[in-house]
């Protein structure tokens, strides 16, 4: 017998799969590629002394990240030129004016040959200051003009060592270049400080911020970023959602960022017609230290007020970033000149600010839309979005019914045979 549990259970696991792909049409959409000519991604690693610290899984954090940098050196794409820059791998002593200028161009940004790049991570060994804000100013150099995108993915295990040269301030003066370079961050076993840097200098930049705490995570990560310096790039469009739907800003396809502060809600407007699929999903992220126990909601619902579908997600303060979407397929209509539907994008999060914590500006939002034509065939899409799942759950109910039916036959039977012996 299939349980409401289960069903539940199977229904969420599929509406999942669904949404996981719900941003991937987004790009052909909303942007296109800066230039035809290859990405460019520098890796800029802290050398530090304490990297020599042993606290991921077993191992010193410099040994996650060196496992971590051959295998995404195995995997980076062909397409891709990646470069190595380290900070404080070579002064060890205690003048701070010569150890905040310790950072040094390992594998220039280049195609890559990944025999010389492993050899040359291979040599490396926890040393000294962490000059996080010089590393910045001098990797913003390693890229060549032609680049069609630049990315810098910054991995430390802690902030930096060399004020007063504040190292957010430097992501705020590359960003002001406008060369079109993002900085991503990666902060190993974080604390408060770290995070709250770390977090700015991406954000300065339009980059993200991730926590890590284990060197599969960082592998996996790394990889990540590398892989999107080869995607279509794609620029989000800054909007401001209304307090009720009737003000707010009706939305086209394509990627947009908002700020929502806590016990907030924002709302959006986006009109699909008859034999279109409205696709949606949103990501709040945590820019700020905040109480565990959070969640995103988001609700597609009529200008009357009726829910058409929900998208919902929860965290539990492991995470940097919580996402969720959904799917609304506008059935086509039988009228000579079928009007719109406006549908209304509610965005609700549960964030709470942790004591003394400030609570403005509000927690940066990402919200893709993206409206597409339906599925001609309704067997492609049952309702909201489900799909076949539910010929799939139909035919293990008729299986479980016919397996009971054949059982309570047979166990009868043996019965009747035990009683006559």
């Amino acid at each position: 017998m299939i349980t409401r549990q289960r069903l539940a259970a199977g229904v969420c696991v599929l509406f999942a799969a669904l949404t996981a792909g719900i941003a991937v049409p987004v790009a052909a959409v909303a942007g296109e590629p800066t230039g035809g000519t290859a990405p460019q991604v520098d890796l800029v690693l802290d050398v530090s002394g304490s990297m020599r610290t042993a606290d991921i899984d077993g191992g010193t954090r410099m040994a996650a990240a060196k496992q971590a940098f051959n295998e995404v050196l195995d995997a980076t794409p062909e397409e891709v030129q990646l470069g190595i820059r380290t900070l404080g791998a070579n002064y060890p002593g205690d003048n701070q004016k010569t150890g905040c200028k310790d950072t040094a161009q390992l594998y220039p940004v280049s195609t890559l040959d990944r025999t010389e790049a492993k050899t040359q991570v291979a040599t490396l060994s926890p040393t000294g200051w962490t000059p996080i804000g010089p590393a910045l100013l001098k990797a913003a150099d390693d890229f060549t003009d032609s680049a069609s995108s630049k990315r810098i993915v910054l991995i430390s295990d802690g902030e930096d060592t060399c004020a007063p040269l504040d190292p957010c301030e430097v992501a705020r003066e590359i960003a002001a270049k406008g060369i079109g370079l993002t900085i991503d961050t990666l902060g190993l076993v974080p604390n408060t400080k770290m995070r709250q840097q770390l977090s700015c200098i991406a954000e300065a930049t339009g980059g993200t911020y991730t926590s890590v705490e284990h060197s599969e995570e960082l592998t996996d990560k790394v990889n990540q970023l590398v892989d999107r310096a080869a995607d279509p790039v794609v620029t989000p469009v800054a909007t401001e959602g209304a307090a009720q739907c009737a003000k707010a800003p009706t939305l086209k396809s394509g990627l947009f960022t908002d700020r929502e502060e806590f016990g907030q809600q924002r709302w959006y407007r986006v009109d699909v017609e008859p034999g279109q699929e409205l696709r949606a999903s949103v990501s709040v992220a945590a820019d700020r230290s905040v109480n565990p126990s959070y969640g995103v909601l988001l609700r597609a619902v009529t200008v009357h007020g009726r829910e058409i579908v929900r998208g919902e997600a929860s965290g539990n303060g492991r995470t940097d970033v919580i996402s969720t979407g959904l799917r609304y397929p506008k059935a086509d209509s039988d009228e000579d000149d079928p009007a719109a539907e406006t549908v209304c994008l509610q965005v609700t999060h549960s964030f709470s600010a942790a004591s003394g914590v400030k609570t403005t500006p509000g927690m940066p939002l990402e919200l893709t839309v993206d409206v597409v034509d339906a599925p001609s065939s309704s067997s492609d899409v049952a309702s909201f979005g489900l799909g076949r799942g539910w010929w799939l759950l139909g035919a293990l109910i008729l299986t479980g019914f016919l397996a009971g039916l054949v059982w309570g036959w047979l166990s009868r039977w043996r019965l009747a045979v035990w009683r006559t012996n």
